[in-house]
């Protein structure tokens, strides 16, 4: 339940760095140059009235008065996928990473432990002449053990050997705080296998969609070309194993429907599931992934292994194989010689995305090594960037709130007493996680070297299976983060009743103390809030205050709240972006925590006015902002947290697979429901920022 979808979006546009690999080795070339600094990229203001169209009437359409000159100021590099506020402050996170990384890369003999790690990653990642002399040699042990195949009874291990790198071939197994039970960790295997980004990629109709195939399936037979074969054999090849995605995806659960907990939590004895999927072999492919002795272990979508223990059998032992080479290499893509490289850009930046350059190999590198090490280059980044004042501050308004939200709870008239109570129980167990983990994670075990770009993202990724799995069984920490400290981004976790707000974001635009407190609320504020509201969604209302999966609710009170949700998923269905629709089921928990985070942000600016009597606090506005009341910058800001610059193939993938709505109709969608906006800019019943009919959860 994150807030933002960008590092999703990066990584789909191939720009935060999918892996590959090559059968034989590139001419060698010059390093990439390693450039000694970065321009530090310009941070948003945030009151940004630059960003303003002031001749638009905000009752008629807000975002356009918010963010109507933002897409002109703000063009797209051509770099990324889109352009917003919370890539602004990634992008100069990323040059504040940089700044690290390199530090450490020279930072001599006597450097620690975790420099030595972060740069000696850092450095293998960016030296392209011994990646590319090296070819795939690094891979060959794991593709001679796919092509050495001779019988299907052979493949439990392999799966298993390949899941352990995080190349999900058909299933992907791991560990999983049990939704029953939040105080320990149990062991979960769940369906995979695809390369487009969800199931019904696979089978719609229209034609962005069946063309879209057709790249996917040329993007195949490129990789496998690469990899020795033939043309004709590479497209003979590719047309099988996509048939073989197709056949997963069939019996895969569709992103809508995993949205119910419910569905994916299905407890079996490992006895007892073995025989549905015999041809996973469970007591080896169990031994060989390195699991502990386990008994029983959920079964997300038991249907998928039916359906798969089928298909594998009536699928060719060579369409297997390929498959199984295809996605290693895609998954290696950016530690392999450019073409491979180059090749995975290609799909799933461009032709995806609509990005037209890929990111410069820096910045990549740079975000590797984040996700490779990311609290030893945390503890560097918070040292550097982020100060106690910051996290006090921070913890200031998250309880401010979170009182809100216990005032709204208590004055509902749609909630009986008794759920009311149980409710406030769950709010007060809120744990906020603010800005980075109190214990850091150790890398002793990782071994790191200057000269081994491939070699260090398998072991880093093994490392971290390994670190996963080896929860299966204990007890769950509680303390434990899953984003590291320079992330732009926060969530709300309902298994451990957390929200969490790591330092990346705890920045301008998003926080910054020289703006008045009213922009602050507008914009971190709702951030908080729409954290907080996760608790209290159609997900995370089915969680109780230990995080456990557990009915709280009376039957009428949940009748109640599916009735006001029930609104929420129609109003946002009606809208319409790049031609299609938004699916307001798949979007409603962000919908929900975008409506709810406002409305409790508002209501403990008002609070926190009322307290110091009269004044809201903070620096005086000053600028165009001064023209404001403290209402209206509010949601001025709140709604500049989603000015955007959006590529349309993006827009379309986003609508198609993310559950956040599109930018703008994340503004209007909430200010549609908000009386207090239409007070505070003196909007009236039939303009279109003020219909009659209004939804309300929180």
């Amino acid at each position: 339940m994150q807030l933002m979808r960008y590092k999703a979006a990066l990584a789909a546009a191939g720009l935060a760095a999918t892996l590959g690999l090559t059968v034989t080795a590139v001419a060698q070339k010059a390093p990439t140059a390693k450039p000694k600094s970065v321009a530090v990229p310009k941070v948003i203001p945030g009151f940004d009235a630059s960003a303003m169209d002031t001749s638009a009437n905000p009752c008629d359409d807000f975002y356009q008065f918010a963010c109507g000159n933002y897409a002109k100021l703000h063009p797209i590099p051509n770099d990324l996928p889109e352009y917003d506020q919370f890539v602004s402050l990634y992008e100069f996170n990323t040059a504040a990473l940089h700044r690290l990384v390199v530090q450490a890369e020279h930072a001599g003999p006597n450097r620690s432990a975790n420099q030595q790690k972060i740069g000696d990653y850092y450095q293998a990642c960016m030296d392209t002449s011994l990646i590319n002399k090296e070819g795939t040699a690094p891979l060959k042990p794991m593709l001679d053990r796919i092509n050495d195949l001779t019988s299907k009874k052979q493949l439990p291990a392999l799966i298993a050997g390949l899941n352990n790198q995080d190349v999900t071939a058909f299933v992907n197994f791991g560990s999983q705080q049990d939704l029953k039970d939040a105080s320990k960790e149990i062991a979960v295997i769940d369906q995979g296998g695809l390369g487009l980004p969800n199931r019904g990629y696979y089978f719609r109709k229209d034609a962005r969609s069946v063309k879209l195939r057709e790249q996917y399936v040329q993007h195949i037979a490129n990789v496998l070309h690469l990899l020795g074969d033939s043309d004709a054999q590479a497209k003979t090849e590719a047309k099988n194993i996509m048939q073989l995605e197709t056949n997963l995806a069939q019996s895969s659960m569709g992103i809508v429907e995993r949205r119910d907990p419910h569905k994916t939590y299905h407890i079996e004895t490992v006895k007892a599931f073995a025989p549905t999927v015999p041809v996973l072999d469970m007591p080896e492919f169990l031994k060989a992934i390195g699991a502990p002795p386990i008994s029983s272990l959920n079964v997300a979508v038991p249907g998928f292994f039916t359906a798969l223990n089928k298909t594998i059998q009536d699928t060719p032992l060579s369409t297997i194989k390929n498959y199984l080479r295809f996605h290693l290499a895609d998954s290696y893509a950016s530690r392999l010689p450019e073409q491979f490289d180059q090749e995975n850009f290609a799909f799933y930046g461009r032709d995806l995305t609509g990005t037209p350059q890929q990111q410069p190999r820096w910045k990549r590198c740079v975000n590797a090594t984040d996700s490779a090490l990311g609290d030893a280059l945390g503890q560097l980044y918070v040292a550097k960037y982020f100060t106690p004042s910051q996290k006090k501050e921070a913890l200031t308004m998250v309880h401010g709130i979170e009182t809100a939200m216990g005032k709204d709870i208590e004055q509902s008239d749609w909630m009986s007493a008794a759920t009311k109570q149980k409710a406030l129980q769950k709010l007060h167990m809120i744990a906020d996680k603010i800005g980075y983990p109190n214990k850091w994670r150790s890398y002793a075990k990782l071994t790191i070297k200057p000269d081994d770009a491939l070699g260090n993202s398998m072991r880093a990724r093994v490392f971290e299976s390994a670190y996963q799995l080896n929860k299966i069984g204990k007890p769950v920490d509680r303390n434990e983060w899953f984003m590291t400290p320079p992330t732009v981004n926060a969530y709300y976790d309902p298994s451990q009743n957390t929200i969490n707000f790591p330092a990346g974001i705890l920045q301008p635009p998003f926080y910054d103390k020289n703006e008045p407190a009213a922009v602050n609320y507008g914009h971190i504020g709702a951030v908080v809030g729409h954290e907080l509201t996760h608790g209290f969604d159609d997900q995370g209302s089915q969680f109780d205050g230990k995080g456990n999966l557990d009915d709280w609710w009376t039957p009428q009170d949940r009748k109640n709240f599916n009735e006001r949700t029930s609104c929420i998923a129609n109003e946002y269905s009606s809208f319409t972006d790049a031609g299609l629709h938004v699916n307001g089921k798949l979007t409603l928990g962000e919908d929900t925590a975008d409506n709810g985070g406002v409305h409790l942000a508002l209501m403990a600016l008002m609070a926190r006015e009322a307290m110091d009597g009269g004044h809201i606090g903070g620096p005086a506005a000053t600028g165009m902002a001064a023209k404001y009341t403290p209402e209206q910058q509010f949601f001025i800001a709140f709604a500049q947290n989603w000015c955007s610059n959006m590529r349309p193939q993006m827009t379309r993938m986003l609508i198609q697979s993310d559950p956040h709505a599109p930018d703008a109709i994340r503004v209007k969608g909430v200010l549609d429901n908000m009386p207090q906006f239409d007070k505070a800019f003196s909007c009236h019943v039939g303009q279109p920022m003020d219909p009659a009919k209004k939804c309300s959860v929180w």
